[in-house]
């Protein structure tokens, strides 16, 4: 009977899973994530920020707003823009997300 209980407990040992192959699922997930969401969200802010202090007077740009306009002053932390020959605009740099003046950097 004592044999039968030891070997029974031996068996339920071997049976069950090893840290790793607790931790696989979590660790593949994870990976996922890093190279589907996180690491593209990184290279596009990265990008944005080498375009936000590269810019200079006379591009053209577009605001987060949805406003083409062309630079006309820069100072530290805002951008006077001229729209279309309207008026011009004081905003953040950090408003300004595309350049369209066609001599966008090459990756």
């Amino acid at each position: 009977m004592i044999n039968t209980l030891f070997i029974l407990a031996l068996q339920e040992e071997s049976t069950s899973p090893g840290l790793f192959q607790q931790l696989a699922p979590w660790l593949l997930i994870f990976v996922v994530l890093w190279f589907f969401m996180i690491r593209p969200q990184v290279k596009r802010q990265k990008e944005l920020k080498t375009f936000q202090a590269s810019l200079q007077k006379g591009d053209r740009v577009v605001t987060n707003g949805g406003i083409f306009g062309k630079i006309i002053e820069i100072s530290d932390y805002t951008v006077i823009i001229e729209v279309e020959n309207q008026g011009r605009l004081k905003v953040l740099k950090n408003a300004l997300i595309k350049d369209t003046s066609g001599n966008q950097q090459t990756k």
